[in-house]
């Protein structure tokens, strides 16, 4: 029971969060009106009653109230809240209260290291590093097209179909083998066995690092990602890795000697356990230790020193932070992760023992090397010269005029291009619902079968992000989602009830109800897996919600109508169904479903004036759809007319133009859509918005999103990366690592020198909720650290050398101060403890060993 003389309950609360609190009287009433005033001025009105409700009654929003709290932090004489503070405490006298409120007995707080310095690495290092990294990708390249030259004119050599065949499935095969040897070869030899500890960025041991990253990275056995061949091919990098282990993850770990999995574990898809993070110029390592019969969900990230015990369970959405350990038969979630009772294992085993491994991983590997190889390597060697424009330039006497190279280019991309889009759609709209009919719904069946692989294959070729790609922010991807088997309800047509990234295990189980919006990054997960088996059923998302971005939504989600489900938030699996709220962070906790300041432009969302907003946007979108198929294709003409020149030089130049060729590509397709996104911005930086969805600048916005990207990320961890971004317009400092930081918006993106940005990390300058739109700059201090997976959204500050944790979400207007740890989600001030893991290393210790390659325990 909780005692009135002593506790305090504010209407809208939980009481748990007051237990043991007392209040301090005198002190409430000064706190409340500082208080008061700093929000006034924040709000630039007169005055804020004490007991006004931030967000009903004054209509406030989050970031407004983040700059109150970014205001208080700057105040030694009041209390700082965070933003969880804001919303559990929606009053200024609730608020004072809450914060003056002393515990009756402190906690004992554990020592807090004082800030890192920032290495900054010299100028020259930097350029040696990038130059030797540039000489490794050409050396590559040059091999590479040595061994395709050589390997296409033996199989030229042949007589017949059968001949073809059989050379073509030695070629590719022993090329398939090579390049997933080489790696291996070349981890054991250039790195030994990996080891914790830390080694600064743009050196010696970080170029041997990226060497093995970038090959781990361009492997093929990436394709057998939920096959155990992958648990294999891990195995041989050096990794302990039990029987029985599924990973569907395809965020290859790096480290991979300080990886240990017990048998029986699952990892589902979009996890990070990569076994390194970038920190403050330093590539750090560290274990990740995973016991027997463990669950990790999706779209988690485990940093490094980090362990599960036995039986042990990670829901999705969450994250464990360095040091963090989960006991034996214990369940977390959140981030940083957290006690629940959860049950996130919800299918039942089915019997998959070894041999049925081992006879999927065979036929994986029968059907690569007596199909799909020869299929690729003879199959182009017969269209070669099935097509006259291809055959003519293969003799080398033959010299054709430009004009009429010009125009072979034209007419076999045209067809390639074409036949890719009307095919493509073709296939989506009818194959995977014939597969739907081999893997019924709600039924158990085992791993690594027939319906197994036909439910990957599902997953695989429906969530082709092309077409998502081009029918995405416009009235026409709804046609799209319901041609390969959503099912939309009643759709309300806004223009933009769907973002572009969207990934999903099986369509055909996707409810989503009438007048939802959805932004980027939904991952609807309506498959459950265990060790042993799988089984798919129907994952329903309610009525007139709004789904913010990098949202994974699972089957049972609580969650009904009319909701807000906030950026990166943990969609709960217990509790009531949450109707008519909003719901933020991981765990998640309820916030207002809206306010004033965001319905400013509801008028536009009804009625005539919807009806010709929405005709208007249909049409601008038509346009950018035709636009950017044109661009594409003028991409596909252009790498079509590299590949007939390079046909036709082959003859007078021989293997090395097939090298050059490849260089070729990725520096012209790079350039290619730097030069369309300037041209789009007119050589101009995008300026703070805030508008309704049927803006025509909005309009803009969205076809600016559809400049593709994904080739930037051969770049990363090398100083071209932040090259790139400076020539799309992007304010980039000096030596700034990026190992995979994606910018939606560009040029409003402010990165200072020397910051480090880790894989899957996120500057998102912009937001869409509902029919509002909102962006403006977000800027990063000089030294700023992006953990693993984290998420930076629009009009946010970090001061010079701040660190933001793995998997963190810093809400749109929050200012972090300098040399600060901030994590969680949302994301608050986190110091980080002084005593690190006994395993963690320090910058005395090797993390590399360069020796010979080392035995596998």
């Amino acid at each position: 029971m909780v005692e009135q003389s002593s506790d305090v309950h504010i209407e809208g609360t939980d009481d748990k969060t007051l237990v043991g609190r007392h209040v301090a009287g005198p002190a409430v009433s000064e706190t409340e009106t500082r208080l008061a005033d700093v929000l006034a001025d924040v709000m630039g009105v007169e005055n804020v009653p004490a007991d006004a409700h931030f967000f009903e009654s004054l209509g406030a929003n989050s970031l407004v109230m983040a700059q109150f709290c970014a205001r208080l932090r700057k105040r030694e004489d009041l209390p700082s809240p965070s933003m969880k503070d804001i919303y559990r405490y929606p009053t200024i006298h609730a608020l004072a209260e809450g914060l003056t409120d002393t515990p009756s007995a402190p906690a004992p707080t554990a020592p807090v290291m004082p800030p890192e310095p920032v290495r900054r690495a010299s100028g020259l290092s930097h350029t040696l590093c990038g130059t030797a990294q540039l000489l490794i990708f050409l050396g590559y390249s040059l091999v590479a097209g040595f061994a395709t030259a050589g390997g296409y004119e033996w199989v030229a050599t042949s007589s017949g179909v059968w001949d073809v065949y059989l050379r073509s499935l030695v070629f590719g095969g022993v090329g398939f083998v090579a390049l997933c040897t080489f790696p291996v070869v070349a981890k054991w030899v250039l790195v030994g066995r990996w080891k914790p500890g830390e080694f600064p960025l743009w050196g010696l041991a970080y170029l041997r690092f990226w060497v093995v990253k970038a090959l781990l990275h361009a492997n093929p056995m990436i394709l057998f990602i939920g096959n155990p061949l992958y648990v294999f091919y891990l195995r041989a990098l050096g990794a302990r890795i039990g029987k029985g282990v599924t990973i569907l993850s395809h965020s290859v770990p790096v480290c991979t000697d300080l990886l240990t999995i017990g048998s029986g574990t699952v990892i589902r898809k979009d996890s990070f356990f990569l076994g390194y993070r970038a920190h403050a110029g330093y590539i750090q390592t560290g274990r990740i230790s995973i016991g027997r019969d463990v669950y990790i969900g999706e779209k988690t990230v485990l940093d490094i020193d980090t362990s599960m015990g036995d039986g042990a369970q990670l829901g999705h959405s969450s994250s464990l932070h360095r040091g963090q350990s989960v006991p034996a038969g214990e369940h977390r979630h959140g981030s940083p992760a957290q006690t629940t009772d959860i049950d996130y294992l919800r299918v039942a085993p089915a019997r998959c023992g070894t041999g049925r491994r081992a006879w999927f991983a065979l036929a994986s590997l029968l059907q690569l090397f007596l199909l799909y190889v020869p299929l690729g390597v003879g199959g182009l060697y017969i269209l070669f010269n099935a097509v006259p424009p291809v055959r003519r330039r293969l003799d080398p006497r033959t010299a054709l005029p430009l004009d009429e190279v010009v125009t072979d280019a034209v007419v076999l991309s045209l067809v390639l291009f074409a036949g890719f889009v009307v095919l493509g759609l073709v296939l989506l709209c009818t194959l995977p619902r014939l597969l739907h009919l081999v893997v019924p719904p709600d039924r158990v069946f085992p791993l690594y079968g027939f319906r197994y692989a036909v439910h990957r294959a599902t997953a695989r070729m429906t969530n082709i992000k092309f077409f998502a790609w081009l029918f995405g922010d416009s009235s026409y991807i709804v046609h799209y989602l319901r041609g390969i088997g959503y099912d939309l309800s009643h759709v309300e047509q806004t223009g933009s009830n769907f973002g572009t990234e969207m990934q999903h295990e099986n369509p055909l189980l996707v409810t989503v109800g009438s007048g939802t919006m959805v932004a980027d990054g939904l991952s609807v997960v309506n498959a459950d897996y265990s060790a042993t088996s799988f089984r798919v059923s129907r994952a329903t998302i309610g009525a007139h919600n709004f789904l913010g971005n990098n949202i994974a939504y699972p089957i049972g989600g609580r969650t009904g109508e009319n909701c807000l489900l906030a950026t990166k938030v943990m969609v709960p699996l217990d509790g009531e169904v949450r109707e008519g709220v909003g719901l933020l962070g991981s765990p998640p906790f309820e916030i207002p479903r809206s306010v004033e300041r965001d319905s400013r432009f509801d008028k536009f969302r009804s009625g005539d004036a919807l009806r010709r907003s929405l005709a208007a946007k249909n049409r601008y979108n038509l346009r950018s759809m035709a636009f950017m198929l044109f661009v594409r294709w003028l991409h596909v003409l252009g790498l079509t007319l590299l590949g007939l020149a390079t046909v036709e030089l082959y003859g007078v130049l021989g293997h090395l133009v097939i090298a050059t060729s490849m260089a070729l590509t990725l520096v012209a397709t790079t350039l290619y859509y730097v030069l369309l996104e300037r041209c789009l911005t007119r050589f101009r930086r995008l300026r703070p918005m805030l508008c309704s969805i049927y803006d025509p600048a909005f309009w803009a916005q969205e076809r600016l999103w559809k400049v593709p990207d994904r080739h930037l990320n051969i770049y990363n961890g090398t100083p071209f990366k932040a090259l790139v971004w400076r020539l799309t317009g992007a304010r980039v400092g000096r030596r700034v690592f990026d190992d995979g930081c994606y910018m939606t918006d560009r040029t409003l993106a402010v990165i200072g020198d020397d910051c480090t940005l880790n894989a899957g990390s996120k500057v998102q300058c912009h937001s869409q909720e509902d029919g509002t739109f909102k962006s403006d700059i977000s800027t990063l201090g000089a030294g700023c650290t992006l953990g693993v997976g984290s998420h930076v959204h629009y009009g946010v500050t970090m001061g010079e050398g701040a660190r933001l944790a793995p998997d963190s979400f810093l809400m749109k207007g929050e200012e972090v101060p300098a040399h600060a740890r901030w994590g969680g989600n949302p994301a608050v001030e986190m110091p980080e403890a002084a005593v690190l893991p006994a395993d963690s290393g320090r910058r005395t210790r090797p993390s590399v060993d360069s020796g010979a390659a080392a035995s596998v325990n």
